[in-house]
């Protein structure tokens, strides 16, 4: 289910994906308007989005999955990226305050796993942002990009997997209004697609990109045992064995 790390690299470097990267940032962006002094962590394949606060926060690191691959980010520079076990990540609890999730949740093979362990990782403010495919969207229909990959999300499904992994919802947004084409004219209408499809709230953007809150106190359903009673003697009462001897 996994796309490899060249695929996506080539993806993004191609005219739709440079588009789709504004398109998506803008929606990010929104939400996270800035990160100064925050500990950042994408996983998945976030680093087309990370650039957005590497510069002011105080760390801001990349975690990509084993079956994926990694590349190495940012080029130039000391490397801020890592391949990791998605199901056992390599920080101590609460260690990060912002977790971004890219090409990730819809690749994962047990994504309710994935987010116990963001669960995990996420300070008790924290918070996480994830894009995820919109199963009702134009670009789930395509495999010519890797959001056409994974399994896609309804609204109201990635509401239930969030809540059952310990987080809550708290702001929506969507991205990638325009069809998937890289005809010139798509490209240059893309930020009317945008517009229209936002002022219009249509249920077929390419990406839903939720923001969620840890829980830090749940609920624990208790289950209450009855009780069995058993009476008991007044007296012990002794039984006579069967191989006693009596004497005359």
């Amino acid at each position: 289910m996994t796309i490899d790390v060249v695929d996506l690299r080539e993806f993004y470097s191609r005219r739709l994906g440079i588009v789709a990267r504004q398109m998506i940032n803008r929606g990010i962006r929104e939400r996270w308007p800035g990160a100064k002094g925050q500990r950042v962590l994408g996983i998945g394949y976030p680093t087309p989005y990370l650039g957005l606060f590497r510069e002011d926060a105080e760390r801001c690191i990349a975690f990509m999955p084993a079956a994926q691959g990694v590349l190495k980010w940012p080029t130039g520079r000391p490397a801020l990226a890592s391949l990791v076990d998605e199901f056992s990540l390599p920080l101590p609890d609460a260690a990060v305050d912002r977790i971004l999730l890219v090409h990730a949740l819809e690749m994962s093979d047990d994504p309710a796993a994935l987010l116990r362990e963001v669960w995990r990782v996420l300070s008790g403010s924290g918070r996480v942002i994830a894009v995820i495919p919109n199963r009702r969207g134009v670009w789930t229909r395509t495999d010519s990009t890797p959001f056409g990959h994974g399994r896609p999300y309804s609204r109201s499904q990635i509401t239930d997997l969030l809540r059952q992994t310990w987080f809550t919802p708290t702001a929506w947004g969507e991205a990638l209004f325009m069809p998937p084409y890289a005809g010139g004219w798509v490209l240059k209408s893309a930020q009317m697609w945008e517009r229209a499809g936002a002022a219009l709230s249509l249920p077929f953007a390419g990406v839903h990109i939720v923001e969620a809150t840890k829980q830090v106190y749940r609920a624990i359903p208790a289950k209450r045992e009855r009780a069995r009673l058993i009476p008991s003697l007044a007296k012990p009462v002794l039984v006579p064995s069967s191989t006693t001897v009596t004497r005359s």
